[in-house]
């Protein structure tokens, strides 16, 4: 991580469904973010059945409207039945079939990172069969992370607070895995809505602890609540401060649970509190053009578009 490199915000796009993809896109875009974080059950039942056309559409239709796709999330929530920690290997590779066939989507959208959260389809069993669960665990995230690894993209183990998951619930848990597959497209990522529920630190606290490590390369928002930012008790002002201080260019993810008073208000509400946190930290804000400079002053959408615009370029 480069100090000075700008983090981007992206919404999770289930939080405006059922919108139809383009006005999803087009609501996210005029709300002033950057891009949208796609879970693949969006697209359909069976996200692999997207043929190329159909995907460069999906591609084309976010870079036509000022934005770009960062990436996927809840990987394997449809279709159901899948698992990575099954006694079946039969299950174990329908899973595995599909996070290789993910990571291709990923590509193809022009997305850069993969976070592997979905805490039921990891979860352990009890008693002696734990410890093989476990590693038929880590052979798939091994597998996974070294297909995106061909196709240049990052993949994020999530740590997750119990109850909804019982395997990787820390960041010390899932940079120990890290470390351990020694896959160099493999790291992690914060959710602050699980952090803040599981780790004994705050979640900017844990920002300053890991950044340093180079193992984190994403990050999602959301309160312990299960809101977003800006609707619960955490604040956010300390976590962006401290990823401005350790120089975070990646992509931050606003990714809530509950939606109040409905998934678009709440989009709203978010991005304007967190680009309030950014303005404040911002300690050179680019001055507008004075009157008569013949300068155009921009509007208050048109950086993020244009930003959106280089990225999605060739789409």
């Amino acid at each position: 991580m480069n100090a000075g490199t700008a983090m981007r915000i992206a919404l999770c796009n289930e939080v405006l469904a059922p919108m139809e993809f383009a006005r999803q896109c087009e609501l996210a875009a005029a709300l002033g973010y950057d891009g949208l974080e796609v879970a693949p059950f969006t697209l359909g039942d069976n996200p692999l059945a997207l043929t190329a056309a159909q995907r460069t559409q999906i591609r084309r239709t976010a870079h036509d409207s000022g934005i770009v796709i960062s990436g996927l999330h809840w990987l394997l929530a449809r279709p159901p039945g899948l698992s990575i920690t099954s006694p079946d290997a039969a299950v174990r590779q329908r899973a595995l079939d599909m996070l290789r066939g993910l990571v291709d989507l990923c590509a193809d959208l022009g997305g850069a990172v993969l976070v592997h959260g979905s805490p039921a389809q990891r979860r352990l069993p009890y008693g002696d069969a734990a410890h093989p669960a476990r590693e038929h665990a880590l052979q798939a995230i091994a597998a996974a992370a070294e297909h995106a690894g061909k196709a240049g993209l990052s993949y994020c183990i999530e740590a997750l607070a119990a109850p909804e998951a019982n395997f990787i619930n820390t960041l010390q848990e899932a940079a120990d895995i890290v470390r351990r597959l020694g896959v160099p497209a493999l790291r992690m990522m914060l959710d602050c809505c699980a952090a803040a529920r599981a780790e004994s630190h705050t979640p900017a606290q844990l920002l300053d602890e890991w950044l340093p490590s180079g193992l984190i390369a994403h990050v999602q928002v959301n309160d312990p609540n299960r809101r977003g930012p800006g609707q619960g008790e955490l604040s956010f002002a300390p976590i962006f401060a401290a990823l401005r201080r350790h120089g975070y260019g990646g992509w931050v993810a606003v990714e809530p649970f509950d939606y109040q008073p409905d998934g678009p208000t709440c989009a709203a509400r978010a991005i304007g509190y967190l680009r309030g946190i950014l303005e404040s930290l911002d300690p050179h804000p680019n001055p507008l053009p004075q009157a008569g400079e013949g300068a155009r002053v921009p509007g208050p959408f048109s950086r993020s578009r244009e930003k959106a615009g280089d990225e999605g370029a060739g789409a």
